[in-house]
């Protein structure tokens, strides 16, 4: 297997050209980019080479079957010009435990992580310093084999590409509970980041925008009793002190960002409790007064807090808190992934 990375630099840079005061997120992407070919039964020719087109069949089966999975990861720079990684070990098993569900095969970990600091290190100064300030790194995977029978594919594509991204400024955001549509179901692929469950999100997501809402939170598919996940993002309740999740299972994404809420809210002596939390509990707390808050959790906005939502007709706004989890928790994230702090858990990765 032949497992030297080829790099092939571009001709002209593109940086000079970029505003990097006034990003939208994900459209402007760095000079190079990571790939690498799954034939004849393994990975091979990993080249970083400049970002642009390639060809694809028509009748590639990514197009017909929808086999393509993908990860969200980023970079940071400290004040000392050092470029550090948040828990990319836990993106690494989480691409492969996505591929395996969709029979994709796995991707090495030394390939993995040597495409990917390489190419971050050729790209170091699209990350810009300062709070806030980060590359989004995008790994994907899709199937390439031109045929359009109902099977798995033979050959496939592994890429990395790179995004500069400024602070995610979070608007005032309301929610749909879901009562009609799923994200996902039982024995399904929910848990695993899937192409297809985001495509399968946006009409439902746009009937809530059309009643002025900017995310459905997602329920159970059996019974849309039980709260899930928000818009693309893992969900937490705070009803007085105590901290609500739901666990994960094949419906629910087991994210990054989730999994350093919960450790930190342990570090912090927040109660939390991971268990499935009902409509109707949250709807009665919020009629009490004693729902404080709902926060997403997520890589693009870190924690993204939400101040009210609808149900059935009934709609509630939350209260607007000086000192909230989610404020507390969105600081002690990004001083760990700004280098600015201890990092007890060893969830800085540096490059």
């Amino acid at each position: 297997m032949n497992t030297t990375i080829k790099v092939t630099l571009t001709d002209h840079s593109k940086i000079n050209e970029v505003d990097f005061n006034n990003l939208l997120f994900g459209r402007v992407f760095t000079d190079h980019m990571f790939e690498c070919d799954f034939v004849d039964g393994e990975w091979v020719n990993p080249v970083i080479k400049p970002y642009g087109p390639f060809e694809v069949e028509p009748s590639a089966r990514v197009f017909h079957y929808g086999q393509a999975v993908f990860e969200g990861m980023k970079a940071f720079k400290d004040d000392n010009d050092t470029i550090f990684m948040f828990r990319p070990d836990e993106n690494f098993r989480r691409i492969n435990k996505s591929a395996k569900r969709l029979a994709i095969p796995e991707f090495p970990e030394n390939l993995f992580f040597d495409g990917l600091t390489n190419l971050l290190r050729i790209e170091k100064n699209w990350i810009k310093k300062g709070r806030g300030n980060s590359l989004y790194i995008r790994p994907f995977v899709i199937a390439t084999e031109g045929a359009i029978a109902a099977s798995p594919a033979s050959k496939y594509k592994f890429m990395i590409i790179l995004s500069p991204a400024q602070s995610y400024y979070n608007q005032d955001v309301r929610v749909l509970f879901a009562e009609k549509y799923s994200r996902s179901a039982d024995g399904g692929v929910g848990f695993a980041k899937a192409a297809g469950n985001y495509a399968a999100q946006f009409y439902p997501t746009s009937l809530a925008h059309e009643k002025g809402y900017q995310q459905i939170i997602w329920t159970d598919a059996s019974t849309h009793e039980y709260l899930e996940e928000a818009g693309t993002m893992n969900i937490f309740f705070r009803v007085n002190d105590m901290l609500l999740t739901a666990p994960t299972n094949d419906r629910i994404l087991d994210g990054v960002t989730r999994k350093s809420v919960i450790q930190l809210a342990k570090d912090n002596d927040i109660e939390i409790e991971i268990r499935r939390v009902s409509v109707a509990e949250i709807k009665e707390a919020a009629k009490k007064g004693e729902l404080l808050e709902i926060f997403g959790s997520g890589t693009a906005a870190v924690i993204n807090p939400i101040h009210g939502f609808e149900h059935g007709g009934d709609i509630f706004d939350l209260p607007k808190l000086e000192n909230s989890y989610a404020s507390l928790f969105k600081q002690q994230l990004m001083d760990i992934q700004y280098n600015l702090t201890e990092d007890p858990h060893n969830w800085r990765y540096k490059v």
